[in-house]
């Protein structure tokens, strides 16, 4: 994950600022009231400045061959209009109920009250009308079943009940929408149980909460066998972060605090993606380990991708990768330091824009995994070796050995190219 950088906060008072200004009537502004001066007014234009919304190149150091735009000839916007009205059409409702309306008193083959000439025939297309409505996310129905008593014996008749209902008073349907809701959108119970509550139907959070244990009980099997497939990906990729959980159910010997949430993303042979998602005080490699720990013997080693921090890698004895580093976090750190090395993070950056076109050029050309391999080995290779190069040229001291060593822990070494099996396949943005 990329750090966020914080701005460095500033205490402004106004009138110790309109004070220095006053005191430039007098003389010379002393050597405190400057420093505070430029304190401020660099923390104004820091704050004006535009942030980047990328990070090519050009947009990281500007473009060598282009001059910057003066602020009197800026470039004419494009007049025409990208193409379509930017609405959804009705075929984009694959999930809406679809509802035929026959014409009320024309069938095909009959004779056109219009004319009186011809006949009319079903058009291949029909006119669709979407419209949508509001509804609650789980609706209720109650069912009112008619209630006879005899007033000799006593005996009481009751109404069937319709075909379809069943047993339950929550079906699969509701179960499904509850999960989807919190762990794929997001939405805490106590949320869905006001909204539920302000459209007329009690939905308790620890209601739900029993509702989907229940549920993903039966849905376990299905778990596990997703798990067993995964550990026979070809490509694995994992990373987690940190997550909040009320209570954790830990050993006594366990010093851990933190819990994580994993990510493992397996590629399979036929191009299956798979992810699995962990949460616990484990950290990613660990739970790659287990992962693996079902992969078939006769496979051989996955390649794994993921960034340089030495948690993602499992360290268990058997499991055996070809690690990968992300070649993309590597990049990111010369974007972090180019107003400090411009000339030396330009040649690093170029020359790994060379390295992503010919992936591109591998990816257009459909090449199998072992000529995307051999054209990797030839042609990004050497380039690879020289931007590590460049690299340790540009330290010049203590300072710049501490910017520039992100780079090692990060870089996708020559070594790692060199293996005739371990060059992963493209993920995403993401790239080997």
């Amino acid at each position: 994950m990329k750090k966020k950088t914080s701005r460095r906060r500033v205490d402004v008072n106004v009138e110790e600022l309109d004070r220095v200004i006053d005191e430039t009537e007098k003389g010379p502004l002393s050597e405190a009231d400057r420093q505070k001066l430029r304190t401020t007014l660099h923390a104004l234009v820091e704050s004006l400045e535009r942030r980047r919304n990328n990070e090519k190149t050009n947009a990281v150091l500007g473009d060598q061959n282009t001059p910057a735009p003066s602020e009197e000839a800026q470039p004419e916007e494009s007049e025409s209009k990208p193409a379509g009205h930017g609405r959804n059409g009705a075929n984009a409702f694959c999930g809406a109920e679809k509802v035929k309306i026959a014409h009320p008193n024309l069938h095909s083959g009959n004779r056109c009250p219009d004319c009186g000439r011809g006949n009319v025939y079903e058009q291949k297309e029909p006119k669709v009308l979407v419209r949508i409505v509001g509804q609650a996310p789980l609706a209720a129905t109650v069912y009112e079943l008619e209630r006879l008593r005899c007033n000799a014996c006593g005996q009481v008749f009751t109404a069937q009940e319709p075909e379809g209902v069943g047993s339950e008073k929550y079906d699969e349907t509701a179960a499904a929408m509850i999960a989807q809701l919190k762990y794929g959108s997001g939405v805490p119970f106590h949320r869905l149980e006001q909204m539920e509550e302000m459209l007329g139907i009690p939905l308790p959070a620890a209601t739900q909460w029993e509702v989907v244990e229940e549920a993903a009980e039966l849905m376990k099997p299905a778990r596990d066998e997703l798990i067993r497939q995964a550990a026979q990906g070809e490509v694995l990729h994992n990373d987690d972060t940190s997550m909040r959980v009320l209570r954790l159910a830990r050993e006594p010997s366990d010093d851990r605090t933190g819990v994580f949430t994993s990510n493992i993303l397996a590629i399979t042979a036929a191009t299956h993606r798979i992810a699995l998602y962990f949460t616990g005080r484990q950290h990613a490699g660990e739970n790659m380990a287990d992962v693996l720990k079902q992969r078939a013997k006769q496979l051989p080693s996955p390649i794994q991708m993921c960034d340089a921090l030495s948690r993602n890698t499992p360290k268990a004895s058997g499991v055996e990768i070809l690690l990968a580093k992300c070649l993309a976090h590597g990049r990111r750190q010369f974007v972090e330091i180019a107003p400090n090395f411009p000339e030396e993070c330009r040649y690093v950056l170029e020359a790994l824009g060379k390295i992503y076109y010919n992936d591109a050029m591998a990816r257009e050309q459909a090449l199998s995994a072992e000529d995307r391999l051999r054209l990797h080995q030839t042609q990004s290779g050497p380039r690879d070796g020289a931007v590590a190069c460049v690299a340790g040229s540009a330290v010049r001291g203590e300072e710049d050995r501490a910017q520039l060593g992100a780079w090692q822990s990060d870089h996708l070494s020559v070594a790692a190219l060199e293996r005739t099996d371990c060059f992963p396949a493209p993920c995403g943005r993401t790239s080997g």
